[in-house]
């Protein structure tokens, strides 16, 4: 699949909010796409519709209705989206909480014996599996991922998995390394040894990068957070297997035993699932003769992928006369600078500048990235590598060679002011 074109990537950055200008900073680059991604102006335009109806659902009237349909139209775009016909969709309140609520109830449904997870998660998956694992009574386990390449193989999940784990958590894709996980693999790895495991995975850091295949990873459950797959903030999005639906769940006395929604959600945050899905419907169409919806939603993640690719080789490479980052002085790359996991982020730390200062210094210069801390939140990556901290660039397929380029002299700029 060959990259996004110029012509089309304008087309593509006319339908996003905001997309080079910050309404309190001005113009500006935004490299912050990992902390949450922009907005499509579908998106923005849906959410102030819906905000207006005063109507439930449930109701036997014509508004109430329309909420219903718009619910089941959005369930079954997500469905063909992530290739899921089993199982079902349902929001929450974050991707966090989601992913909490799954783990919760993977422990306390299964007799007693492993969780298994690895050291590359996010402490959403982590924390969840440490309280509930201790609940449910079993023991924890993680693996500990290669600090060299930032991501876990399916070979670590096949060494530690035992045929008394229960529960077992992957993330598909670091939101501090960038790197990817072979998901079907891991899956494949787990349910040969124990083919009951429940497999639950955050898909939180992916799902703005390529494609999502349900049916191949055979898995249990996959949350993700819609605010970073071109949505809005405020709530969460998990599927989950008809063998997890059925475990022991909150739920209302006499009321639907499948249904895992707590209390009324809003109906808006669901018609914005139907925006995005819109939005990589066309995009599909745009780099693809694919004669159907599941096939051109495929050709949007290749093309997203190779666009994502074709912008994080500029930046490590170099661009026009600007070295990349590999080439200045002084610059480490989180995860090595030749990796095919990585998905459209670069982790990095500058020798002799601490990483707080090489963030302020580019956003100052209008470029927006993140410092990603040893803490509770990245300690996990970050320690291992004796690493206080790191600057985190992140990209998605609507950014241009122009912003990289903008980057790569500021960066250049401060290197030479390091090794000075």
């Amino acid at each position: 699949m060959n990259r996004i074109t110029d012509e089309l990537l304008e087309r593509i950055r006319d339908r996003f909010a905001q997309i080079d200008h910050c309404p309190q900073q001005g113009p500006r680059v935004f490299f912050e796409n990992a902390g949450g991604a922009l907005t499509l102006k579908s998106v923005t335009e849906t959410s102030a519709r819906y905000a207006a109806i005063p109507d439930n659902q449930g109701r036997d009237n014509e508004g109430s209705h329309e909420l219903v349909r718009v619910i089941n139209k959005a369930r079954d775009d997500m469905r063909e989206f992530m290739n899921a016909p089993g199982g079902q969709f349902f929001v929450g309140e974050s991707g966090t909480e989601l992913l909490f609520r799954l783990i919760m109830n993977a422990c306390l449904g299964t007799d007693e014996g492993l969780v298994l997870g690895s050291t590359l998660e996010h402490p959403a998956t982590r924390s969840a599996c440490h309280r509930w694992a201790a609940v449910g009574k079993h023991s924890h386990l993680l693996i500990e991922h290669d600090n060299v390449t930032g991501t876990i193989e399916a070979s670590a999940y096949a060494e530690a998995v035992t045929p008394e784990t229960k529960v077992a958590t992957v993330v598909h894709t670091s939101p501090v390394t960038g790197m990817g996980v072979d998901l079907a693999a891991i899956s494949a790895a787990i349910r040969k040894v124990s083919p009951d495991c429940f497999i639950i995975v955050d898909g939180i850091q992916h799902a703005a990068h390529g494609s999502i295949d349900l049916t191949a990873y055979d898995v249990d459950g996959y949350v993700i957070s819609p605010y970073k797959m071109f949505s809005r903030h405020g709530y969460g999005l998990a599927w989950i297997s008809e063998r997890l639906t059925r475990l022991p769940h909150n739920a209302l006395i006499d009321g639907p035993e499948d249904n895992w929604e707590m209390g009324t959600r809003d109906t808006g945050s669901y018609a914005t699932l139907s925006d995005v899905a819109d939005y990589l419907e066309w995009l599909g169409g745009e780099v693809s003769g694919a004669p159907d919806r599941r096939s051109r939603f495929v050709a949007a993640g290749e093309a997203i992928h190779a666009q994502e690719k074709f912008l994080t080789d500029a930046m490590l490479y170099g661009t026009g006369n600007l070295p990349g980052l590999s080439e200045m002085k002084g610059v480490t790359i989180i995860g090595g600078v030749d990796n095919p996991a990585r998905e459209g982020l670069v982790s990095l730390v500058v020798k002799g500048i601490p990483s707080v200062d090489v963030v302020k210094k580019l956003n100052l210069s209008g470029v927006r990235t993140h410092l990603r801390k040893a803490d509770h939140y990245s300690g996990n990556i970050l320690t291992p590598l004796d690493l206080d901290s790191c600057v985190r660039v992140s990209m998605c397929h609507y950014n241009s060679l122009q912003e990289v380029s903008r980057f790569l002299s500021i960066m250049k700029e401060i290197s030479e002011e390091a090794a000075a």
